[in-house]
């Protein structure tokens, strides 16, 4: 199993996509972006790189595994 690690704003927004998210939205202090009734907060394009522990929550509120996020799941 591949461990998680850091990755920049593009490259989350990408991935999210990929996995049937929409937007990124601008909303409030931070964009959002949509999955059917999910709705994600995701933090502002202009910080650094994402850390793991940020990732892992994000991943979590998204409903999304490690290893759908990493595509290591059998086909």
């Amino acid at each position: 199993m591949s461990k998680l690690v850091p990755v920049d704003w593009r490259f989350l927004v990408k991935r999210f996509k990929e996995l049937g998210f929409e937007g990124p939205y601008s909303g409030g202090k931070h964009p959002f972006m949509r999955k059917d009734d999910l709705v994600l907060t995701i933090p502002n394009p202009h910080k650094s790189t994402i850390g793991v522990d940020l990732l892992t929550r994000i991943l979590k509120q998204a409903r999304i595994s490690r290893e759908e996020w990493l595509g290591e799941q059998d086909s």
